[in-house]
């Protein structure tokens, strides 16, 4: 055979090595087109208004001066601002435990229903999630008021004395806690029930096989398979809740005694309404460390599980 036959005769390998590196450009380059409009939103909606928020936090009161860190050193001399720290954490992490709990139930509840039934019960109960948060709010606040408070009325029926429900620091702590409750346990539960759906059914039947109880069943099979979708809607819900404004706005306005403050509303007291904008923009800011925190060592912790199920 000759030389010229060999030459013409060996496959082209340069060739579609080639066009496969022209093919992954081109697919890189729509993937990032399609995805600026989100880009250039998060940069408009959240990294500029952060950016500006650390910048105004390092002016005095007039805006006129560059201070440093000195709005922060008086913030931790001050110790209302300590009680709403101690607020904010008490009201995050309870409710974000309360829904994540009441969630589980309910996902469970209506993944044993038909299918038929199951539609017109998750609809109802996914209301107070779609009710917007300040009508909602607006309801449960009738529901608490002292002179016509429906509870209370309930309660005077029975025979028990009313409760104050948003005139002391203990009741009107568990108001807002509860409303925030009753919002965001329907979002707990369609995860969960999304979840559970994707279970496969084979796990729960070699588990009965084996002659696993039921608790055996959810400790081996179900929580290991829904535990990164809990933790990514544990990380989301304790995000919006810590930087919830509207039902303790609209229930106590932080009261009584600035007991109910959380950071947002705190926040809008001292830098809108008391006009110091650069103080308030650093009471604002003291809850990004905390949720940052928390957030890398739950993402760290579904990137492991993931790596260990693929």
């Amino acid at each position: 055979m000759s030389q010229g036959t060999l030459i013409a005769s060996a496959p082209p390998a340069v060739a579609p090595r080639g066009g496969l590196r022209r093919l992954a450009r081109r697919n890189s380059t729509i993937a990032f087109l399609l995805t600026l409009p989100l880009i250039l939103l998060i940069l408009g909606l959240v990294v500029y208004p952060f950016l500006y928020a650390l910048y105004l936090s390092t002016l005095n009161k007039r805006m006129t001066r560059f201070i440093g860190l000195e709005n922060f050193t008086f913030l931790f001399t001050r110790e209302t601002f300590w009680n709403v720290v101690f607020q904010s954490v008490l009201f995050a992490v309870s409710a974000v435990v309360l829904k994540a709990l009441i969630g589980f139930i309910l996902a469970h509840v209506l993944h044993a229903l038909p299918s038929k039934g199951q539609r017109k019960w998750r609809g109802m109960l996914l209301v107070p999630w779609v009710v917007p948060p300040a009508i909602s709010t607006l309801a449960w606040w009738w529901l608490f008021d002292p002179s016509y408070s429906a509870f209370n009325w309930a309660l005077m029926g029975i025979g028990v004395d009313p409760v104050p429900w948003l005139g002391q620091s203990g009741w009107a702590r568990f108001s807002v806690i509860l409303v925030n409750v009753w919002y965001g346990s329907p979002f707990f539960m369609i995860m969960y029930l999304a979840a559970l759906k994707s279970v496969p059914d084979q796990l729960y039947e070699a588990a009965a096989i084996d002659g696993a109880t039921g608790w055996q069943k959810l400790r081996h099979v179900t929580f290991p398979m829904m535990r990164n979708i809990i933790s990514i809607t544990v990380l989301f819900s304790l995000i919006v809740t810590f930087a919830n404004f509207d039902i303790v706005r609209i229930l106590t306005n932080g009261g009584p005694q600035d007991t109910t403050h959380v950071f947002a509303t705190y926040a809008f007291q001292v830098g809108i309404q008391s006009g110091d904008i650069p103080l308030g923009a650093s009471v604002s800011l003291f809850m990004f460390p905390l949720l940052a925190v928390f957030a890398i060592f739950t993402l760290r912790g579904v990137n492991k599980r993931s790596k260990e199920m693929a």
